[in-house]
C-alpha cells in the first residue's frame, strides 16, 4: 500500500509540474511536455500487442521447451538462441524485460536472461541494419564481435553470482 502511494505520488508531482511548467510556456517544460507524450504514444503502439505475444507464450511455449534451450544444461547454446531472440524484439527495453520475466518463470538460468536483456539492448536487428548504413559494417561488425562476448561474460559472472546467493523474483 505505501509503495503504490508513492509511486502515484510521484506521478502526480511529475504531472503538476509539466503542468506548471506548460501553462507559464517554458521552453523546457513544452519540449518535455512533448516528449513525454510522444514517448507514452509510443508505449501505447507498442506495449499491448508485446503483452498479448507474452501471454500467449505463457501459454503456448511449454517449460520443458524453454527449460531445453534456457535452462541449466543449454550452456553456451543457451546464450546464443537468447542472443538470436533478442535481435528479434521488437520494442526495446520495455518489452525485453517482460519476456525475460517470461523466461525465468519458465525455467531459464538468469546467466542466460542477462545474455538476452543485454542483447536486447545492442543487437536489434532494426537497430544494427541501422547503424550499418550510417557507421559503415566494418564498425558494426567490430562492435557486435567485441560487445557480444562480453554480454556473454558479464551475464555468466552475474548468474553464477546470484545462483550462489540463491536469488528468487519475489512476487510483489
Amino acid at each position: 500500500m505505501k509503495k503504490t502511494v508513492i509511486r502515484y505520488g510521484f506521478v502526480t508531482i511529475f504531472g503538476v509540474i509539466l503542468f506548471y511548467l506548460n501553462i507559464i510556456k517554458a521552453p523546457a517544460g513544452v519540449q518535455l511536455l512533448e516528449k513525454t507524450a510522444s514517448f507514452g504514444l509510443s508505449m501505447i503502439k507498442v506495449i499491448p500487442c508485446a503483452f498479448i505475444l507474452i501471454g500467449l507464450f505463457e501459454v503456448w511455449v511449454k517449460q520443458e521447451t524453454v527449460e531445453r534451450h534456457f535452462g541449466k544444461s543449454s550452456g553456451l547454446r543457451g546464450h546464443i538462441v537468447g542472443i538470436l531472440l533478442a535481435g528479434t524484439t521488437v520494442g526495446g527495453l520495455y518489452v525485453a524485460f517482460p519476456v525475460a520475466a517470461a523466461l525465468f518463470h519458465k525455467g531459464a538460468r538468469p546467466a542466460v536472461i542477462f545474455s538476452y536483456i543485454g542483447a536486447a539492448a545492442i543487437v536489434r536487428i532494426p537497430m544494427t541494419i541501422f547503424e550499418a548504413s550510417f557507421m559503415g559494417i566494418k564498425f558494426t561488425l567490430i562492435r557486435l564481435l567485441v560487445s557480444l562476448p562480453l554480454v556473454i561474460l558479464t551475464a555468466e559472472i552475474l548468474g553464477r553470482y546470484l545462483e550462489k546467493r540463491n536469488f528468487q523474483i519475489r512476487e510483489d
